[in-house]
C-alpha cells in the first residue's frame, strides 16, 4: 500500500473502479490530500479474489482503488471530478484494449452522502462526453486487497511496457490537467 502521509485523525476513504487498478493508483497518489491508495477487488461474489480469477472475468468483481484522504485537502466531489477525467466512463467492460468486466467504471459508495454526490457528479461529467456515462454506482459492500506486488506498480515499473504505453499517458494527463492538485 502506498502511503504519502500518516495522519489518521480525519480521514475517509473512497473506492473507485475505471480500468486497469495500476493507471488510477499512478494518478491518485500524486494528488495533495490523498493518503493511502491501496489496489484490490469490489463488486463480485467471490470471497478474497485473486489477481488471476478476477482477470479470469468469472468473479464478478472490478479492479478498484481504495483510497483514503483528508476531506479538508481534497473533497470527494474533486476525487469523482478527476475519476471522469482520466478514464472513459462511457465504454461498457472495457478502457481501451482492456477488455472484460474487471474494467468497468464503478463508484463503490461507503454512505448516502458519497452515493449522492457520485449521481451529482457522474450527472456533471456528462456534457464532456459525447456517449452516455455507463458508470455504475452502488454500495460497497466488500474490498478485497489486491496482492501487494500491485503496490506502486507503475511507479516500481516504469519501463514495463504497459505503463509505458497505457499508465503514462493517464498519468501525464492528470499532471497537466490538476497541477494545482499534485504533491509531487
Amino acid at each position: 500500500m502506498s502511503t504519502l502521509s500518516p495522519d489518521p485523525s480525519h480521514l475517509t476513504s473512497a473506492t473507485l473502479g475505471g480500468g486497469c487498478f495500476w493507471c488510477l493508483e499512478a494518478v491518485y497518489l500524486m494528488l495533495r490530500g490523498v493518503h493511502t491508495v491501496k489496489s484490490g477487488y469490489a463488486g463480485g461474489h467471490v470471497a478474497n479474489p485473486t489477481y488471476e480469477q478476477v482477470c479470469g472475468k468469472q468473479t464478478g468483481h472490478v479492479e478498484v482503488v481504495q483510497l483514503t484522504f483528508d476531506p479538508h485537502e481534497i473533497t470527494y466531489r474533486d476525487l469523482l471530478h478527476v475519476f471522469f477525467t482520466i478514464h472513459d466512463p462511457t465504454t461498457k467492460d472495457r478502457q481501451g484494449n482492456d477488455v472484460g468486466p474487471q474494467y468497468r467504471s464503478a463508484i463503490f459508495t461507503h454512505d448516502a452522502e458519497q452515493e449522492r454526490v457520485a449521481r451529482e457528479a457522474l450527472s456533471a461529467a456528462q456534457p464532456q462526453w459525447d456517449a452516455p456515462i455507463v458508470t455504475e454506482v452502488r454500495p460497497l459492500d466488500r474490498f478485497w486487497p489486491a496482492e501487494a506486488y500491485h503496490d506502486d506498480y507503475f511507479a516500481r515499473n516504469p519501463q514495463n511496457p504497459y505503463c509505458a504505453v497505457v499508465v503514462a499517458p493517464k498519468v501525464a494527463k492528470a499532471r497537466s490537467k490538476f497541477l494545482e492538485r499534485l504533491t509531487r
